[in-house]
């Protein structure tokens, strides 16, 4: 028995000894996080105590209307729906690697019949075995049985809690990842929103603009009658009416196709945008204060979805790793087991046991191990990159969107001071024209640049609006 008990050891131990040769991962560092600057660029030192993106959504946003579109898409949107079942698909990969690190039990019945040969030792053995007095073992033989089964994997390595662990970290990455669609679909909204204020607002200076081409048209064949025109001047006019008319159609076309992409946002078949148009130029944009870089790790979704999916990589590849080691595996059944029904409540004799336990671990051909092992190896590596690339992407974003935001307002600025000088011109020019002192290609030469100050005016407007809703969410607000 101690010869026996000797050469168990000594197999047990060749085999861990075979086993635990597992390749070491590759090291891997953050270099990215580590370097990130302490300011957005050298003309701004940051505001340490103040940053929009922690600002509540229903806070920075004032509009009725807009607040009302961005409850229902949050109700509504489809690929916010996706998101969340996403979350639910990682919550059950959790509660499966937690499940793995408790004993399986089942229970179970069974039923069946075998009849073996009458020269053979079992055979021999049931001929001449008596159950009771007088009665032979009957042929063929039945066999009856129930019991409880258990079976239980132990986490000597501690793999299967690296892998539970893993799960965590992925379950917590999808929670980031709805947090960073929650900012975008609330970006997006607020965007389509301006948009459509944009183009009512342009519709309206069009019809404007129409109505000055149809009277410029009517004085033209009042000074052609009077030999103070000629017929190029009334053709002239005409077209630009026709131009006018068509540009119409088409800002109609856009506010449709504007209005049903709100729609498709909120989840929802084609109706009305409720908005109040009026307003749109008097809007003043929200203060954004970008607060300091670092503040990014904390309040960007996706770049804590990034930085979670990284330590899930991380602990899979230790996970793939303890693949090589051996695993412990006992087996465990208690139950009653006869050959007749009637025999099963005989107690203790129908009572049958067994316990079991397995040392194994991979000794030749490990290919599928270590093919597993490289793969989340190169994984980790791949969301490191992914991971860096997140927090560069943030940090250039709110850079780009800060010079924008500067950009833009002085661009606001001069944009109205030009259509305030055309709008003035174009008085000058039609009191000339009626006067005979000016010719129609200067009335129509003001009357277009006029409207072309105007119509960027108006987008201009909406750039800026655009812009500070996109530096908010590129803050890290909008899901809170």
């Amino acid at each position: 028995m101690k010869i026996y008990n000797k050469y168990v050891a000594a197999i047990a131990l060749s085999l861990i000894l075979a086993s635990c040769k597992a390749p070491m991962a590759t090291v891997i560092k953050d270099e990215m996080k580590e370097n990130v600057p302490q300011n957005f660029n050298q003309e701004d030192q940051g505001d340490a105590n103040n940053n929009s993106g922690t600002t509540p959504w229903r806070q920075f946003f004032t509009d009725p209307n807009l607040v009302t579109l961005i409850e229902t898409a949050l109700k509504n949107n489809q690929e916010l729906m996706i998101t969340l079942q996403e979350i639910e698909i990682a919550k059950s990969g959790v509660l499966a690697k937690k499940g793995r690190l408790t004993p399986n039990v089942s229970a179970g019945i069974g039923e069946g019949v075998s009849k073996v040969g009458r020269y053979t030792s079992e055979g021999a053995g049931d001929a001449t075995t008596e159950i009771e007095p007088g009665k032979e073992m009957p042929d063929p033989l039945g066999n009856f049985e129930g019991g409880l089964t258990a079976n239980w994997e132990i986490d000597i390595w501690k793999q299967l809690r690296t892998e539970k662990d893993a799960a965590v970290a992925h379950y917590l990455s999808t929670v980031e990842g709805k947090n960073f669609v929650l900012s975008n679909l609330i970006e997006e909204v607020a965007d389509n929103y301006y948009e459509l204020l944009a183009l009512d607002n342009q519709l309206d200076i069009i019809q404007q603009y129409t109505k000055l081409q149809q009277r410029a048209l009517e004085i033209s064949k009042i000074q052609k009658e009077a030999a103070a025109a000629t017929e190029l001047a009334v053709k002239k006019f005409e077209a630009e009416l026709a131009k006018s008319k068509a540009t119409e159609y088409n800002i109609r076309q856009g506010i449709t196709e504007k209005e049903n992409e709100i729609n498709a946002l909120c989840g929802r078949f084609p109706q009305p945008i409720v908005r109040s148009k009026g307003d749109f130029m008097s809007m003043i944009p929200q203060t954004v204060y970008t607060g300091i870089p670092s503040q990014l790790l904390a309040n960007r979704p996706d770049i804590k979805q990034a930085e979670l999916e990284l330590k899930s990589s991380k602990l899979d590849v230790e996970a793939a790793r303890k693949e090589f080691y051996p695993s412990l595996e006992i087996s465990a059944t208690l139950g009653l087991e006869a050959f007749k029904p009637s025999y099963l409540v005989k107690l203790p004799e129908s009572m049958a046991a067994s316990l079991v336990g397995e040392l194994a671990g991979p000794l030749i051909n490990k290919s599928a191990i270590k093919a597993n092992f490289q793969t989340a190896d190169a994984r980790q590596i791949q969301a490191l990159y992914e991971y860096d690339k997140t927090i560069l992407n943030a940090y250039l974003d709110v850079a780009n969107l800060m010079s924008k935001v500067k950009n833009i307002d002085q661009y606001y600025k001069l944009k109205s001071e030009e259509t305030k000088a055309l709008e003035q011109s174009i008085d000058i020019a039609n009191q000339l024209f009626k006067n005979s002192r000016a010719d129609y290609l200067e009335v129509l030469l003001n009357q277009r640049d006029a409207l072309d100050a105007k119509m960027e005016l108006v987008e201009a407007k909406q750039k800026q609006l655009s812009t500070v809703v996109d530096i908010y969410k590129s803050l890290g607000g909008g899901w809170k």
